[in-house]
């Protein structure tokens, strides 16, 4: 069972990856009972003096009061030479709680603060759960004691296990890359599994490496890939109040400092963290509240980039593909549907709609060797790719989703009780 007592989705990985220790990262977890008793629900990560931050948050217009905090502290600069922390809790997203949004936030960063000598301005703090309810500050005060004293480098999955809310599994993913002088770790945890929807980050997620990586660069390197990863999965298309990423350079890597993303090393080091932020968005999609499918949906053909996405999202979002896609239902209309209603420029006569390797429509019509048996049976698989050509030029996106389930209803009927 997942940690709300949820059936752990059919999607899941086996089991929670063997994450590298990236030096100058410590996790600790503990109860505070901030919702629930006898789960833990608040994570500290300390991150090492001389390391460089980066972040990037929701776009909502009723962000969480955290993530204000956290874009005020980041935009006066991401360097932490006396070091930085996080302080994460589940249960109770702070959001839409008025003035006592903030005295909450720096009740928590404050101690954190005070605790591990650091400046207020380098505390950064997340909280998912239920929107509206003040946040009971005073009990993950209580424990930053507990927590400060279990810091631990080994503590990473302990950590992905306690941001949890309605997610049935933890998630974590990483790389090493061959850099000049040695190698360079990356490692990343996140939650999310419903109100999933593009605008950064639609969860949260934190990331670590031991790269040396000067701020500036480091969010020019996270911010290249959030189009292609959190930007492009949906499971219910609400945008959270709360999402957050935040990634921390400790610079405690033997290799060579990276100055130059367009260096053999530089290039190297993007491609991986980015292959780490998709593997982690991949995550939340397959633990999609009530999900049972995986589903890919490639867009090519589009007269600009901006109309692929369109054309994708609206595929990736509609009710009525999901829902069919949940009872096995090879119904290719409701995609021809989803096209035409997304606004972006498209030719009912040049479009062309496949199934996995399968051409289903084209030209205007059912495709010639349309083959309804064989439609269906490649409708019963786990993953699953939806291919819509446009014919109109060269703009294309691929994003990803799951399937609309009665699960995704009785998960969310419930929430609050």
């Amino acid at each position: 069972m997942g940690k709300a007592g949820l059936p752990v989705s059919p999607l899941a990985p086996a089991r929670f990856p063997d994450l590298p220790v990236i030096a100058g990262i410590d996790f600790a977890s503990a109860a505070a009972g901030v919702k629930y008793q006898g789960r833990t629900d608040v994570t500290l990560i300390r991150i090492a003096p001389g390391s460089s931050v980066a972040g990037a948050f929701t776009r909502s217009s009723t962000r969480a009061a955290c993530v204000l905090d956290n874009q005020a502290k980041l935009a006066a600069g991401g360097d932490a030479p006396q070091g930085a922390a996080i302080v994460i809790n589940s249960g109770n997203a702070n959001a839409f709680t008025g003035a006592r949004g903030q005295e909450s936030v720096d009740a928590v960063t404050g101690a954190v603060a005070s605790a591990l000598d650091l400046p207020r301005g380098r505390v950064f703090s997340s909280s998912t759960g239920v929107i509206g309810e003040p946040l009971p500050h005073d009990r993950i005060v209580a424990v930053i004691g507990d927590l400060v004293a279990g810091l631990d480098a080994g503590g990473v999955a302990g950590a992905a296990q306690a941001i949890m809310t309605t997610d049935t599994f933890p998630k974590g993913a990483s790389a090493v890359v061959e850099a000049e002088g040695g190698q360079v770790r990356i490692a990343g945890i996140a939650k999310g599994s419903g109100m999933i929807a593009p605008d950064m980050a639609t969860m949260l997620v934190y990331l670590f490496t031991d790269a040396r990586v000067p701020a500036d660069l480091l969010q020019q390197a996270l911010s290249s890939g959030l189009d292609a990863t959190f930007n492009a999965i949906t499971v219910d298309s609400d945008t959270s109040t709360s999402d957050a990423l935040i990634l921390a350079a400790t610079g405690q890597a033997e290799s060579a400092p990276i100055t130059d993303l367009g260096t053999d090393t530089g290039r190297a080091f993007v491609s991986a963290l980015h292959g780490v932020m998709r593997d982690l968005a991949h995550q939340v999609v397959r633990d999609g509240e009530g999900a049972t499918k995986f589903v890919e949906v490639a867009v090519t053909g589009a007269a600009s980039d901006a109309d692929a996405h369109k054309v994708a999202m609206a595929i990736a979002n509609s009710p009525l593909v999901k829902t069919a896609i949940a009872g096995q239902d090879a119904n290719w209309g409701r995609i021809v549907a989803a096209v035409g209603k997304s606004g972006a420029e498209a030719d009912r006569d040049r479009l062309r709609i496949s199934f996995g390797d399968m051409v289903l429509a084209e030209n205007g019509w059912r495709a010639p060797g349309y083959d309804e048996a064989a439609a269906s049976a490649y409708m019963k698989n786990q993953d699953l790719r939806i291919g819509v050509d446009l014919g109109l030029g060269s703009g294309a996106r691929t994003v990803w989703t799951c399937d609309l389930t009665h699960g995704y209803i009785d998960i969310n009927a419930d929430y609050r009780s």
